[in-house]
């Protein structure tokens, strides 16, 4: 098993891939204890069953990735990941980079009909027919030497990946599925699926209350919280966890006296830069004009939707499912479909390619234009104008 711990010997692999039409890619990293993924390791491999594989170790040695982001830029070979979404970022944040062209057998897996988000080690036992040994999976990659049980756990995620990738691949090729998979590759590789606003993360705060004036305090204390964490590069809930910042935002302290009668704050945050930290948010919150409070989405808890219609829709999914061989989950989740039984209209599941497959039915149900009958197992579409 080959190491790579030099740019220079990263440089020389980089170029031998370029040659061929395809490199698998994985990597392990870290992220327990930071903000931003920490890179551990990158697994590659060539195409053939005795194509050259090998690790990258960036903790070791002095050692460059522009030769792999150089790769990653390289339009004649493609980098096949799967579930790429966590490795993408990694390579957007450190190298502002993604590659291209890329594939993901796990999306493509999904157009293929494996099922919902198909997980690896099923896609090998399917595909590869081959078993994967796994009990490496939660060790600490950081730590070195690495174990030589690490070293093969790392390298079978990128030499099963070449047969399921080469099976998957034809697969679409022979359904004419490219342009399907083309547009989930698209998100992947949107700068936008990555980047995180400070001032947009109190919309992932979970909340019973609309009122402006807590939403408000809820804004600025995750606002705080977004930053300290990006700056220092440690995760959010070491900051403080979000249960800790809906009681602030309830209770509002203008002191440290009051700040250390939280119940739910950490000790950290009870003192320093921190405590400073939520101290200004709420002082900021309290400033902040009526006009400009944030005001909730309310648009789907005041959806009309017609439970029946949406009852009829999931019926049309999974017909749509089974016939097309798609995952139901990828077509359109259960709040699309209640969505679509409230009236919206601008939605995924009716662009695009999931218009072909189910949205394009899905309207003309809505519409009345058609109806669902049973036969034996199988549901059918009846035309009705």
């Amino acid at each position: 098993m080959k190491t790579i711990t030099t740019t220079e010997e990263l440089a020389a692999f980089c170029e031998a891939a370029k040659a061929q039409p395809y490199v698998t890619v994985d990597t392990e990293f870290l992220r327990e204890r930071t903000y931003y993924s920490k890179l551990c390791l990158v697994q590659m491999a060539l195409p053939g069953k005795t194509g050259e594989a090998v690790l990258v170790d960036p903790l070791e040695g002095d050692l460059s990735l522009e030769p792999l982001y150089d790769l990653f830029r390289h339009e004649g070979t493609v980098k096949v990941f799967h579930a790429a979404r966590q490795d993408l970022e990694i390579f957007f944040v450190e190298g502002n980079v993604f590659p291209t062209p890329l594939f993901d057998t796990q999306v493509a897996a999904m157009v293929c009909g494996f099922g919902d988000q198909a997980g690896y080690e099923t896609l090998v036992k399917k595909i590869a027919k081959a078993p994967l040994d796994k009990t490496s999976r939660f060790t600490d990659w950081s730590r070195r030497p690495l174990s030589e049980a690490q070293k093969a756990y790392a390298l079978a995620d990128v030499t099963h990946l070449r047969v399921i990738y080469e099976y998957l691949s034809a697969q679409i090729q022979r359904a004419g599925r490219q342009k399907w998979v083309e547009e989930e590759l698209a998100v992947l590789t949107d700068p936008e699926t990555y980047t995180v606003r400070p001032e947009e993360a109190w919309l992932r705060v979970k909340t019973r209350t609309t009122s402006g004036k807590f939403l408000a305090v809820v804004k600025e204390l995750a606002r705080f919280r977004e930053e300290y964490a990006q700056r220092e590069n440690v995760p959010r809930s070491r900051v403080y966890k979000d249960d800790a910042l809906v009681e602030l935002a309830s209770t509002r302290p203008a002191n440290h006296e009051e700040l250390g009668r939280s119940r739910l704050l950490l000790r950290e945050g009870r003192r320093g830069e921190i405590a400073e930290g939520i101290l200004a948010a709420v002082k900021a919150a309290a400033a902040m004009k009526p006009e400009d409070y944030p005001k909730p989405d309310l648009a789907r808890e005041q959806m009309q939707v017609n439970p029946a219609l949406a009852d009829l829709l999931r019926v049309l999914l999974k017909a749509k499912s089974e016939e097309s061989g798609v995952a139901a989950k990828l077509l359109a989740s259960s709040g699309d479909l209640d969505a679509i039984a409230a009236g919206e209209r601008d939605l995924p599941a009716l662009r695009g390619w999931r218009h072909e497959v189910f949205g394009e039915d899905a309207l003309r149900l809505c519409r009345g234009e058609i109806a669902l009958s049973a036969k034996g197992n199988a549901v059918r579409v009846v035309n009705l104008r």
